[in-house]
């Protein structure tokens, strides 16, 4: 007899990177792919990061666990440099250090919901937010943004009901890029506290969004542990995808419940991750701001070349490492768009069917993951595609 597997893992979409990237070995042209699928750093972390890690691997120290909410020194160091970047008081005690930004947001979802109960995602949303709450039993309801793509509050509050325990809002977005204004998160936040339900902040690409000053002010609120948590990665600040190292802010009560959880996943995060983040924290700061310049300048690249509509490759959004494009091929699937897109024009992406319900013609393009060179090639081989 068979085994048998959870109806819940079974109903899910495979991961769209693995997808896309399974794609590449059908492939059959010598000529170079042009990656626009994964959101990674390009670049490797600066020497700082490197001869850390380089030192660290050799204590006997660094192949244990490490104290489970995280390093004590790398939650002072960040606490340090969230008050820099948001002018408030947070000390290393509101937060916890994960396994990446991805198990941040497991292990709180999870902290804060039960089988039966709603969370509301903001569409197009980041796909592993959406796989979560499903493995978890929590149904799922969208909050799909108008042509600006920017979700409207007034729904928001439409959507709300007794079994609601969460709303989830990526800024700036993944798969859109779009930064979302100030004012309009502190609506969501007094939304989320009127109800009291948690508003959980993705601020993963923080560094890279639009705007001068602040990104928020909602840690300046005595009472923001209450209903506000946020979520971090380091993996885009200094490039260490690969070492997974994120952090939960929040207030004491989901910090305890969201510790029990960890518990049961990866007990700590890894320590020569942690090692790595703090010494991007201490010592790679200006290099930090460089790569950010440098991102944008893809950006304004990437913006000239879909600028003329390549192949009829409309681009609706831009911002942090992505482009949200809309394909002009209504006779398609996204995913056999995608599919063409990799086989007969050497360009690797992500179906937008990844970030919402419903196909709706679009892509998620990285513009991240190239090379000034490779974005100047990217319209010839979109143009490829109307033609074939």
């Amino acid at each position: 007899m068979l085994m048998r597997f959870s109806d819940r893992v079974g109903q899910l979409i495979h991961s769209p990177i693995g997808a896309a990237h399974a794609l590449t070995g059908l492939r059959t042209n010598d000529r170079a792919l042009l990656d626009l699928s994964q959101a990674a750093p390009s670049f490797p972390p600066s020497k700082a990061v490197l001869e850390q890690i380089s030192e660290a691997v050799h204590r006997p120290d660094t192949g244990r666990y490490a104290p489970q909410p995280g390093l004590p020194a790398l939650r002072e160091a960040f606490a340090q440099d969230l008050n820099r970047g948001y002018d408030s008081n947070l000390g290393p005690d509101s937060i916890l250090i994960t396994a990446g930004c991805n198990q941040a947001f497991c292990v709180t979802a999870s902290a804060l919901t039960s089988p039966g109960d709603e969370a509301i995602l903001v569409a197009p949303f980041y796909f592993n937010h959406d796989m979560w709450l499903q493995i978890e039993g929590v149904r799922n309801r969208y909050l799909n943004c108008g042509p600006e793509l920017l979700p409207d509050p007034d729904e928001l509050q439409g959507l709300i009901t007794a079994k609601t325990k969460l709303i989830t809002l990526v800024t700036p977005g993944n798969p859109t890029g779009q930064t979302v204004p100030k004012q309009l998160i502190h609506q969501f936040a007094e939304i989320a506290r009127e109800n009291g339900i948690a508003l959980i902040l993705d601020e993963t690409y923080r560094s890279f969004r639009r705007g001068q000053g602040t990104a928020h002010d909602l840690f300046q609120d005595p009472a923001w542990g209450d209903h506000i948590i946020s979520l971090h990665s380091f993996s885009k600040d200094f490039a260490i995808p690969g070492y997974r190292c994120g952090a939960v802010v929040g207030g004491p009560a989901v910090i305890t419940e969201a510790l029990k959880v960890l518990d049961c996943i990866s007990i700590s995060a890894p320590r020569i991750g942690q090692e790595a983040a703090l010494a991007g924290l201490r010592h790679a700061q200006e290099w930090r701001l460089n790569q950010v310049t440098k991102v944008k300048s893809l950006e304004e690249q990437f913006l000239t070349a879909m600028s003329s509509q390549p192949g009829g490759f409309s681009l609706k959004s831009s911002g942090a490492y992505f482009g949200w494009v809309e394909h002009p091929r209504k006779d398609l699937s996204s995913e056999e768009v995608v599919t063409r897109l990799v086989l007969e024009n050497d360009v690797l992406a992500i179906p937008g069917t990844a970030f919402t319900p419903t196909d709706q013609s679009m892509l998620r393009l990285s513009f991240a993951n190239l090379d000034s060179h490779e974005i100047d090639e990217l319209p010839a081989r979109l143009n490829e595609f109307s033609g074939s």
